[in-house]
């Protein structure tokens, strides 16, 4: 399975294209997916589904249109319905550009598995109400959205965001997986499950 990152948008949002076998999903589109649909037609990869760690704005601007270039459905995590319509999901925010509509599937936790991908939907929350993280055992790698980074976690003072949330998240749900699974966070370097329990200063040992 390879992994493609392309930063996007005006904060930069790691957009993901994992690809196998032909196939291909997008994880969080924050900005033109120009890049990603010239990637998608110059290796002849099917786009199965966009996939979104959360609602948050920056994480959210390009989906519209690349739904539309290739008409796929995008699945929202259902527990982030919430946010739906606040400004940090709409846009408009610091004076942000508005998040052109797309059409929704809600996406619960557990077992899913989209064209060639098996994939277990892992709840993060605390950055947001919601928040998932999408993990591969094949990889093995996760993508955690802005639940973890290199050596930090997501911030929590936006509305409806929870400190102790997130660091429970952290622990209980990512910290339990392989020690060797890359983390593919939505901002930032790519870093490891086991390098962030020994050096993470929020969550880690070093904490």
């Amino acid at each position: 399975m390879r992994v493609t990152s392309f930063p996007l948008g005006p904060l930069g949002t790691n957009s993901y294209l994992l690809d196998k076998e032909g196939s291909a999903l997008a994880i969080d589109v924050g900005g033109d997916p120009a890049e990603m649909l010239d990637f998608l037609g110059k290796n002849q990869l099917s786009l199965a589904a966009v996939l979104i760690t959360h609602r948050h704005f920056d994480h959210l601007y390009g989906v519209a249109a690349l739904q539309k270039a290739c008409n796929v459905p995008c699945y929202v995590p259902a527990g982030e319905d919430i946010m739906r319509d606040s400004e940090a999901a709409r846009g408009g925010i610091w004076g942000m550009p508005m998040v052109p509509a797309f059409t929704e599937t809600p996406l619960s936790l557990g077992r899913l598995r989209l064209g060639s991908f098996d994939i277990t939907v892992l709840s993060t929350p605390g950055h947001t109400p919601g928040s998932v993280s999408y993990y591969f055992e094949e990889g093995p790698c996760v993508f955690t959205g802005d639940a973890l980074f290199y050596r930090s976690i997501g911030r929590t003072d936006f509305p409806m965001g929870d400190h102790q949330q997130l660091l429970a998240s952290v622990r209980e749900n990512l910290f339990t997986l392989p020690d060797e699974t890359v983390v593919y966070p939505g901002h930032g370097p790519k870093t490891s499950i086991g390098d962030e329990k020994q050096h993470n200063p929020f969550v880690g040992d070093f904490a």
